[in-house]
């Protein structure tokens, strides 16, 4: 079904579409940019949206990290600023550049209006990261940006990538989905490399799907196994996720 009738601004179309209890967001093409369980519209159904919580296995204060701001960067279709404002508690800003995809969230993905602990906010997410008011100021940086053909991310340099630095605190990390058929996960990482400094980044193993989630560290650290196995289960107590399953697959790329 067609949730818009037109292009607006030169953006592309928005439209949904279901299979069984799954709905799923589209910018104009058949690629998927979300999804929502409607039996559990508040949770993360994507293996690689899941993986996106991994900065949570590298806060050292997991308390109190789940007390301070998470950003997205790219709304898609709501999933990860509805999990981090209503399953995780969090202040939470998502920065989306097309209007018609949070009209669609709004009414079809169940993302909540505007209010004291959530604010999305229309714009460009290069330009508007750079603004005095969100440096310094972001726990968790979530960067998922795609057009409508998926082909790349569509801000992807190391200029970039130190802007999203300065947005973090002292023990802030980001997260980012790599994957398209034109994207280099060699080439992003390496950008991310020079922003961040190779010791600060992580890395998943693509998922089947072809999607590739890096952790980039506001501080490096090197957990013990332990520690992080110990984390990882108290991420799954708390709120369901597989995160015991994350370290088969998570490594950092730098030993």
């Amino acid at each position: 079904m067609t949730a818009t009738d037109a292009m607006t601004g030169g953006l592309p179309e928005v439209s949904i579409s279901e299979d069984g209890p799954v709905r799923h967001l589209h910018l104009g093409t058949p690629w998927v940019q979300g999804s929502m369980n409607l039996r559990q519209p508040y949770a993360l159904e994507l293996e690689y949206v899941q993986r996106m919580m991994g900065w949570m296995l590298l806060a050292p204060d997991l308390d109190d990290a789940v007390q301070g701001h998470a950003m997205q960067l790219g709304l898609g279709a709501g999933a990860l600023t509805k999990f981090c404002c209503k399953q995780v508690g969090m202040c939470t800003t998502a920065i989306e550049l097309n209007p018609q995809v949070l009209a669609v969230c709004r009414h079809w993905f169940r993302l909540p209006e505007d209010g004291p602990t959530l604010r999305v906010v229309l714009a460009d997410a290069a330009e508007e990261i750079r603004r005095e008011e969100w440096l310094g100021t972001v726990d968790a940086l979530q960067v998922d940006l795609y057009d409508h053909e998926a082909a790349a991310p569509v801000l992807d340099s190391a200029a970039f990538y130190a802007d999203c630095r300065r947005l973090l605190t002292a023990h802030g990390v980001m997260s980012v989905n790599l994957f398209g058929r034109s994207s280099s996960y060699t080439r992003s990482l390496a950008r991310m490399g020079e922003a961040f400094g190779a010791r600060a980044l992580w890395a998943f193993k693509p998922t089947r799907e072809g999607n590739t989630v890096v952790l980039a560290e506001r501080a490096p650290t090197r957990p013990a196994r332990e520690a992080l196995a110990a984390r990882a289960e108290e991420i799954r107590q708390r709120w369901g996720l597989p995160a015991p399953q994350w370290l088969k697959w998570l490594k950092p790329v730098e030993k």
